[in-house]
């Protein structure tokens, strides 16, 4: 069984897989609780933790995964795609397409729900 060491990610390797998705489109690693989200143009799509890349599970990754092997990112969390083989840039980069492609739309940040939200005025007798 998988055991967590809980040791942060090498910033190094965090870059390298950046670089590995970039053919997927803008690729960024934001820092999150100690480890790191990775996101393909503003959609997140999977998590660095403890020098490990892990892809949130979807049908379409699935069918191309060469090995199939989930497991948690980090403890008490779902299990992910852990992606062992991170040196084929033709191969993450299909993927990484593969998964946003499936995943939905990243919801609005909050400002952006309030400014296009509408605000419907209160009428005389709902005060």
């Amino acid at each position: 069984m998988y055991q967590h060491i809980n040791m942060a990610s090498n910033p190094d390797f965090v870059q390298y897989i950046v670089d590995q998705c970039s053919g997927a489109g803008n690729i960024e690693a934001k820092k999150m609780f100690g480890d790191f989200g990775i996101y393909c143009n503003d959609k997140i799509f999977g998590l660095i933790c403890d020098n490990g890349f892990y892809l949130k599970p979807t049908e379409t990754g699935r069918q191309l995964l060469r090995n199939e092997d989930m497991r948690p990112p980090y403890d008490g969390a779902k299990p992910y795609f852990y992606i062992e083989d991170v040196d084929d840039h033709d191969h993450l980069s299909s993927l990484v397409k593969a998964t946003c492609a499936a995943l939905p739309a990243p919801k609005p940040k909050k400002a952006e729900r309030e400014r296009n939200s509408l605000t419907i005025p209160k009428r005389e007798n709902e005060r």
